[in-house]
């Protein structure tokens, strides 16, 4: 490929990137679907640009799969990868052994020999690490239960693609049609067996060796230099050489730079080689996901569609079957082994590599082969979507409602109702509590209440949006309601019942940002609080005063900057409902005015001082105020 041709494929790739990928994030499809679509649109069964330079491309971009796996391993430190054990070789293992074990059932079923079914069973049960990864992470998944799983059971795929390899051949050789193979491509294909197993173990401990005693050193002599640069390529350099090692043995890339990831895991460089590895990961996935879909051969597909299609649905259905089955009996609740079993449903993309290396070593026919490249393919784009119908479809009925459980709150003549016991409203709690005030408190999260109770605190379940709950909890006795749950929609509702039913009480309602702020002013409450607003101005105080001002000017400058900010939010929530360009004109010329109101109060500040007044003296009559200078009024 010549200079101009690259790049003349560089802008096409790129180009449809950022036409497709940001189309499927507006439509909530995730950007791996986006990827994958845009390598279809350029391959060559959409508009055919990328010509025969895609099979080229795929080989290039399945680097950015082995920078991802030295990422995640980057990540796991020794000794959580030790706490994670019983998962990843209790789960991990019984979901690659019982996955293959079903779909090697169903290949013996469908007249396949059993070499051949087995050999399929265990490609088909990994799971795209790329994909499944990428979108728990979007969707701030991975701390939950069903990311835990997920990264446990992927861990421990990647790792069994080493056993796998060497079965393959193993596999040809009792297949009664036994084509031969090329073995696995190595430097070392040619030697004894006991000589390929000596000097791969010697590789593994090289680049643990190396990892522990050679790489520290070495990245330390490179920070000396003080070049960003020198340690981006340092990074790269490690990476591609672990690469190469591994191929040189015949072992994964992917696993060998897994590994050294979690050698460095301790190391004081860990963040500065994640920051350097990081974009040329997210670079090389992209061009690997738009690979993938280039290489779909909808030829293959047109010729046999209803075979394919029944391949990619049983194959799914089992797969997500075997997973939901296990995170039940791992003790995952419905709605995290759902996430959990859609996540890793689909095929992954070691199977390119493992489906390739089965046709070399003659277990797999070449039609076989062809035919499972195409389900995968389609498996690993259809797994976003599947992701999304989850959210949307099944999620919902699998959550736990407010309504699956009574309310038990009861009247104590309290004079404050707090809605939502989370992290807001605890605070508020214990502040009036400690001045002597009695409290009823409400939350409809059955888990956090019972997490409380463990501290002594009583806190009762209910939607404080019932207006029987309300009355039941003494709203009509009450003097403040405090509305403190974190769902916008929600808040309103209870404050929209408590005005209609119980004008006398005094609302004060939490809010996330400005637009909540309106919201919940406009329905007339007595007080709206932005949850990070009181945080942020602090800090800004802080500030201030670290950047020369005096601590009672930086006070003075934040009431300030309240007093009209909040009458700002007032203003604009009277102007919504009007005419929209009058609105943002309104909110523009307030942030402006805000500006100025702030930089005047200060020069007025400055002057007092000036003259002598002690700004913090108390007064029972303000000065008057003191005279200010043409070049300072006009500023």
């Amino acid at each position: 490929m010549d200079t101009s041709t690259f790049f003349l494929q560089a802008i096409v790739y790129l180009g449809a990137s950022l036409l497709m990928v940001p189309i499927a994030k507006r439509l909530g499809l995730g950007s791996v679907l986006g990827y994958l679509l845009a390598g279809v649109l350029v391959g060559p069964f959409g508009l055919n640009l990328v010509g025969e330079a895609s099979a080229d491309v795929m080989h290039f971009a399945e680097f950015g799969v082995v920078m991802m796996l030295f990422l995640v391993g980057l990540e796991l430190e020794p000794a959580l990868l030790w706490r994670l054990r019983a998962p990843i070789l209790g789960m991990g293992g019984l979901q690659v052994g019982v996955t293959a074990g079903v779909v090697a059932l169903g290949g013996v079923a469908l007249g396949l020999p059993w070499q051949q079914a087995v050999a399929l069973g265990l490609i088909l049960s990994m799971s795209s690490t790329a994909i499944a990864l990428q979108s728990l992470q979007e969707r701030g998944l991975m701390r939950v239960d069903a990311g835990q799983k997920s990264f446990a059971v992927l861990l421990f795929q990647d790792i069994s693609v080493i056993p796998m390899l060497a079965l393959f051949p193993l596999l040809a050789t009792l297949a009664p049609d036994a084509a031969g193979g090329g073995g696995h491509g190595s430097l070392l294909e040619h030697l004894p067996a006991w000589q390929q197993a000596l000097l791969t173990l010697g590789a593994v401990g090289g680049v643990i060796g190396a990892g522990r005693l050679v790489v520290p050193p070495l990245m330390r002599l490179v920070a000396r230099t003080g070049l960003r640069e020198m340690f981006t390529t340092a990074a790269l350099a490690l990476v591609i050489a672990v690469t190469v090692l591994m191929g040189l043995v015949g072992l994964s890339p992917a696993l060998g730079t897994f590994l050294a990831g979690v050698v460095l895991a301790n190391s004081e460089y860990r963040h500065e080689l994640e920051s350097d590895i990081d974009p040329f990961k997210g670079l090389l996935l992209g061009l690997f996901f738009m690979a993938v879909g280039a290489s779909i051969d909808f030829s293959l597909v047109a010729a046999a569609p209803g075979q394919i299609a029944a391949l990619l649905v049983g194959i799914t259905v089992a797969k997500v079957a075997v997973l939901f089955t296990l995170a039940r009996v791992f003790r995952s609740s419905s709605e995290q082994g759902a996430t959990f079993a859609v996540a890793l449903g689909q095929i992954g993309e070691f199977a390119f590599v493992l489906l390739a290396f089965a046709r070399a070593s003659g277990v797999l026919p070449a039609d076989v082969a062809s035919t499972m490249v195409a389900v995968t393919a389609l498996s690993m784009a259809a797994s976003p979507l599947l992701l999304a119908l989850n959210e949307r479809l099944v999620l919902p009925r699998l959550m736990p409602t407010p309504t699956t459980r009574e309310a038990d709150v009861e009247d104590h003549g309290a004079e404050v109702i707090v809605a939502g016991y989370g992290r807001f409203g605890q605070i508020a709690t214990r502040f009036l509590r400690a001045h002597g005030h009695s409290v009823t408190m409400l939350d409809v999260d059955s888990d956090q209440i019972e997490v409380v109770k463990r501290f002594g605190a009583r806190v009762f379940y209910g939607d404080a949006s019932r207006l029987d709950l309300l009355r039941a909890a003494g709203a009509a006795n009450a003097r403040v309601l405090l509305v403190a749950v974190d769902q916008a929609p929600k808040a309103l509702e209870i404050v929209h019942t408590a005005r209609t039913h119980f004008p006398h009480l005094a609302i004060l309602a939490r809010a996330h940002g400005r637009t909540e702020a309106m919201d919940l002013s406009e329905t007339g409450v007595e007080g709206v609080y932005r949850e990070t607003f009181d945080t942020s101005l602090r800090m800004g105080v802080d500030a201030l005063r670290l950047l020369g001002s005096g601590a009672h000017e930086a006070e003075r400058a934040a009431r300030a900057f309240r007093r009209h900010d909040e009458a700002l939010i007032q203003d604009l929530a009277r102007l919504r409902a009007s005419d929209q360009a009058t609105y943002l004109q309104s909110a523009r010329a307030g942030l402006r005015m805000l500006e100025t109101v702030l930089q005047a109060d200060r020069v007025k500040a400055r002057a007092f001082v000036d003259h002598g007044w002690d700004l913090s003296a108390p007064r029972v009559q303000p000065p008057a105020d003191p005279p200010v200078s043409s070049s300072e009024g006009s500023s």
